[in-house]
């Protein structure tokens, strides 16, 4: 896992694109739930580079913030007062 983190530093640095394993741990999900989400919809915005998938760090932090939670506990839970 350290690997990866640095992994994804290092292409913040440099390149801004990352591959599946990095924006996984980009956004704090796994790696099959972000290839479901390319087949069923509803994931950040991902290119392909040839054969290899591959996301840019802009549209992941676009994502990242257009999934706004709401900030009342209950809501969180589904729970009523």
């Amino acid at each position: 896992m350290d690997d990866e983190n640095e992994r994804a530093a290092r292409a913040k640095k440099g390149s801004p694109f990352l591959n599946t394993a990095q924006a996984a741990f980009y956004v704090g999900l796994s790696q099959r739930t972000l290839e479901k989400m390319r087949l069923k919809g509803g994931g950040p915005q991902f290119r392909k580079h040839g054969r290899f998938v591959r996301y840019h760090i802009d549209e992941l932090d676009a994502w990242s913030k257009g999934r706004p939670q709401p900030s009342d506990p209950d809501e969180n839970r589904g729970g009523r007062s």
